[in-house]
């Protein structure tokens, strides 16, 4: 009888402490966030508190499907492996409905590969390697900030109308450098057959020895440099590169520069003339962002950046996908999410069915300086709908699910 008793005790906790997750959801939606709080503070900062602000407005309007929405974050710290651990313990521990988030590429494709074995719906906010969708591309995963091909298509239309023939590259030495690089100089190389790569320098992300690195490009005496390092390796590459003239009478194209989170660090040494993807805030003058930027003014008292834009695109994605699935089983996630439209501070934005990258596009411009300050002159947003591959290449590029 006690051996019985016993068992029967074992059971009743084993199916309480599974059911935890499920009662810790009663009356609530709930999203597992990752990301690299601890190593990027300059973009997930604002990232964190557009996705707050975005969260009490869903909120304030009845929440979703009549319950509070709830985002839980966890921090990475840059590695993939722990980030598959965050994502275990807030689909096990938290009952959350769903995964979103990532920054590095290389922690956004383990968090992918997750989402296909635990067949869980992920969506990355800002990974941007193109194996993201494409050749690593799942069921599971969605992407919402415009990819690697994308504005590596933006620049390379600008790129081309430059002179220059002799190209060097200098990017970090991980999948998200790698990739840039690669399908930069496969679309420039397109549309202009008589460019030369004359060489390239790999630095280790956040560790990168600018001296030799500005020393090494500066030896191939290239008409035009490709830069795709950001962050305090940016900061660094652009002092040591303007204390030895790098950058005098030489094109530099640059991914993510004018954006605030890596521009503002620059202040006055700021190059002038960069060809840039990034984020002008002062200059955007659209129903949508005027309303964003007003609300985040309000609610922070600060500006945004481009984190804050993607955070809360991301939220008010994740909304209009819940909503439309009616649910939150991850099928139903997963059909709402193909081909569904949502809300961003840029506009309407579409998650295409046939690879699940969304149309989200970028701002490109010219660097330059106004009272001390580095600012993104001339901009234009760029549609992401128009610098996708058809579905033709996109079937050839990526695995059948």
């Amino acid at each position: 009888m006690d051996t019985r008793r016993a068992i029967l005790a074992s059971l009743a906790l084993a199916a309480g402490l599974s059911g935890l997750p499920a009662l810790a959801q009663e009356g609530e939606i709930r999203i597992g966030e990752v990301n690299s709080y601890s190593g990027l503070p300059a973009f997930t900062e604002p990232y964190r508190k557009a996705i707050q602000l975005a969260v009490e407005e869903i909120n304030a309007k009845g929440g979703l499907l009549g319950k509070k929405l709830v985002v839980i974050t966890r921090d990475d710290g840059g590695k993939p492996a722990d980030a598959v651990t965050a994502a275990n313990e807030l689909v096990a521990r938290e009952g959350v409905a769903m995964i979103a988030g990532g920054f590095f590429s290389n922690v956004g494709l383990a968090l992918a590969d997750y989402a296909k074995q635990k067949k869980i719906f992920y969506l990355a906010s800002e990974p941007l390697t193109d194996a993201m969708v494409w050749s690593a591309g799942n069921r599971y995963t969605f992407r919402l900030r415009p990819s690697n091909y994308m504005q590596a298509a933006m620049l390379a239309e600008e790129a081309a109308k430059l002179p220059a023939r002799r190209w060097a590259t200098i990017a970090p030495n991980y999948e998200y450098g790698q990739s840039a690089v690669k399908v930069f100089k496969e679309l420039l190389s397109r549309k202009r057959p008589d460019i030369e790569w004359v060489g390239e320098q790999w630095p280790t992300q956040g560790k990168i020895e600018a001296g030799p690195v500005v020393q090494a490009i500066a030896a191939l005496k290239p008409d035009a440099i490709l830069n795709v390092t950001f962050g305090p390796d940016l900061v660094k590459l652009v002092r040591e590169g303007n204390t030895r003239g790098l950058f005098k009478d030489r094109a530099v194209v640059s991914f993510l520069t004018g954006e605030p989170e890596y521009l503002d660090p620059l202040k006055d040494e700021t190059p002038e003339g960069w060809i840039v993807t990034g984020y002008p805030w002062r200059a955007i003058h659209t129903p949508e962002h005027e309303a964003f930027l007003k609300a985040y003014q309000a609610r922070w008292n600060d500006y945004p950046r481009l984190g804050s834009v993607v955070g809360y695109s991301l939220v008010h994605a994740i909304a209009a996908i819940v909503a439309k699935a009616g649910s939150t089983d991850t099928e139903a996630l997963v059909k709402a999410a193909e081909g569904i439209s949502f809300d961003s501070p840029f506009g309407p934005a579409t998650f295409r069915a046939i690879d699940h990258q969304s149309t989200v596009g970028a701002f490109v411009g010219r660097t330059g300086l106004e009272g001390g300050k580095g600012v993104m002159r001339d901009a234009q947003y760029r549609d992401g709908a128009k610098y996708l591959p058809s579905d033709e290449e996109v079937r050839k590029m990526r695995p059948q699910d």
